[in-house]
């Protein structure tokens, strides 16, 4: 159908877009979308069209007490599974929005920013003892691990991401890694620092008992920072979060790289803007439970 599609003499309209196997017409209130294999037919109303249900779902157009009414009824629509079921199916499966992949796209998002924030703090903690002055077994160790926290955080984070893209491939995993390395440094630092400011009598007082070296460090040292840790973590996991999403765009994972495919097609800016929402969304409730864990953890 779209191959055999003729336009009129004169200028085209922008809202036309035309190929030999498809044509993309979006005049104002509506939208045709016609290939050889179907032509579909939009109209648009107030708000996101079918951003429940699709227009050839027996649930579109119905308010939500009718929504209800249908799960709560004992007539199936589907005889393999229940309403309740076939509502859900219907949610997030629906074609126009792909509500499915956007919220597996949410979780990688929220994923990579979870490892990579454990894996620095699991790094950045052991590593910190030798870089202080009241804990270094020389001078040697002191500047190394000094000068390899600055390199690891002095390196943005962009940057370690198209490294690290370039070396293992796409994925949520190298995006981990990027936000991994670059806050092991950081986390390095900042508990290095906590560490030095440690008081002594505490530590003495296990030493006293005949406590070795790890165990001066988990009953005296550990106990003293952390709430710094724990506070510090829960920063970097809140701001991980957003940082995820433009992670994501670049090792093709997460709700990034929904957000950057819609966009560059100049033309689904309602999938832009759910997405944008979905995100401010995800960030404001990362930014609440951590507050929540910090207010009951310290």
């Amino acid at each position: 159908m779209a191959s055999r599609s003729t336009t009129p003499t004169g200028p085209v309209p922008g809202w036309v877009s035309a190929s030999k196997n498809r044509l993309d017409a979006r005049p104002p209130g509506g939208r045709l979308i016609a290939t050889k294999a179907r032509i579909e037919a939009h109209r648009y109303t107030g708000g996101w069209e079918e951003l429940f249900f699709t227009v050839n779902n027996p649930l579109y157009g119905l308010g939500i007490f009718g929504v209800l009414g249908v799960a709560l009824s004992d007539e199936q629509i589907d005889p393999e599974r229940s309403n309740a079921a076939f509502i859900a199916k219907s949610f997030l499966e629906n074609e126009s929005w792909l509500h499915y992949e956007v919220f597996v796209a949410l979780y990688e998002t929220i994923l990579m920013a979870f490892l990579g924030t454990a894996f620095a703090a699991m790094a950045g903690l052991p590593l910190a003892f030798p870089t202080t002055k009241n804990f270094a077994p020389s001078r040697l160790d002191l500047f190394g691990l000094r000068r390899l926290f600055d390199f690891l955080r002095g390196v943005d984070g962009l940057i370690w991401t198209i490294l690290l893209s370039r070396a293992f491939g796409p994925g949520p995993m190298t995006g981990t890694l990027a936000m991994a390395f670059t806050d092991t440094g950081t986390f390095g630092k900042l508990f290095s620092e906590a560490i030095e400011n440690v008081d002594n009598k505490q530590i003495e007082g296990v030493t006293s008992s005949g406590a070795g070296p790890v165990q001066r460090y988990y009953f005296g040292v550990i106990p003293q920072i952390l709430p710094v840790l724990v506070s510090q973590s829960l920063y970097y996991l809140e701001s991980n979060s957003r940082s995820a999403t433009i992670t994501g765009a670049i090792v093709d994972a997460g709700i990034g790289i929904l957000l950057i495919q819609a966009i560059n097609t100049h033309k689904d800016w309602e999938n832009v803007t759910y997405y944008v929402v979905l995100i401010v969304l995800m960030v404001t409730v990362m930014d609440r439970l951590s507050s929540w864990l910090r207010r009951r953890l310290i």
